[in-house]
Order: C-alpha cells, then structure tokens, then sequence
C-alpha cells in the first residue's frame, strides 16, 4: 500500500491521464496527412500529362515539388508515431511491417528528425528558387531580398540541427544524475 495521501494518489493518476489530451492532436495529423495525399496526387495528376511536353528544369521542378510533399508527410508520420509512442502511449501493433525505428525514437531522436525533415524541405524549396532565377517565365520569381533572406532562413535551421546535435552530442557525453 502506498504512503502517499489518496487525494495526491487520485491527483497523480489524472496528471498522468490527461496525455490522453494529446490524442485528438494525433488524430488531427492523420487529416493533415490525408490532406497532404490529396495535395500529391493532384500535383501528380498535373503534371503527369506535361510529361512530354516538359523541359528538362520543369521536369526536375515538378519532381521536386513532389519530393517535398513526400518528406513533409515522412515528417508527419514521424511525429505522429513518435509523439503518440513517446507522449500518450505505446502502439501495440504486433505486424511484421513495423518499422525498425518505432518505439526507439525518443524526444531527442525526434528532435532531431524533425529539424534534419525541415532542412531537406527548406533546401529543396531554396533549390526550386535557384533554378528559375534569371528565366523570365519562372514558377518561382523572387527579388534579391527575398532570395537573401530565404538562404539566412536556411542557414538558421541548418545552424540549429548543427546546434542540436551538438547539445544532444554533450549531454550523452554527461553523466545521468
């Protein structure tokens, strides 16, 4: 029998029951999911009949486009497996397709996930601007301002995974108290 009042006790066990708070968020991602697919296949329906038509830099754009949907819905599944696994509870799914890094991704490993997703979608959207720079039809037009802002906005998430990796690299290093 525990030493602890019963009020504490009852107190405790609904702190601990209230991450069941987070689950309507997780749902809402699996929308966002959803919602990203629709986006990819109506991109997808778009420029699948350009094909033939297409010049090689529109052919690279347009698969760089669905590219970054891709890494953005591989963030959110990310997110959403993790944060539930880590935050409400454990997925007791018993299927052999389950990935390797499910139940081992911790709020670092996340961490970390999410800002090296954040940097690939950040380049690959830098990239797409380069390659319209100076073509006057361009899907992307952006002034020198814009386009500056968009590297020093760039470099800021690349410094920060740099800097997380770091802190994430010393306090592995530390001894746990």
């Amino acid at each position: 029998m525990s030493d602890k009042p019963t009020i504490e006790s009852k107190f405790e066990q609904g702190l601990f029951g209230s991450r069941w708070l987070m689950a309507p968020m997780y749902l809402g991602l699996v929308v966002s999911l959803a919602m990203l697919v629709v986006i990819f296949v109506r991109e997808l329906f778009y420029y699948a009949p350009q094909v033939l038509t297409m010049t090689a830099d529109q052919g690279i754009l347009s698969i760089l486009t669905l590219i970054d949907l891709s890494l953005a819905a591989n963030l959110l599944l990310i997110v959403l497996f993790s944060g539930y696994e880590n935050f409400v509870s454990k997925l007791d799914i018993t299927s052999n397709d389950r990935p390797d890094w499910m139940g081992k991704v911790d709020f670092s490993g996340l961490k970390m996930k999410l800002i090296a997703s954040i940097v690939a979608i950040s380049g690959i959207h830098l990239l797409k601007v380069f390659m319209g720079l100076g073509k006057p039809d361009s899907a992307y037009p952006v002034t020198t301002e814009t386009l500056r802002w968009m590297v020093i906005i760039h470099l800021t998430f690349v410094i920060s995974g740099v800097l997380l990796a770091l802190m994430d690299w010393l306090a592995a290093k530390t001894d746990k108290h």
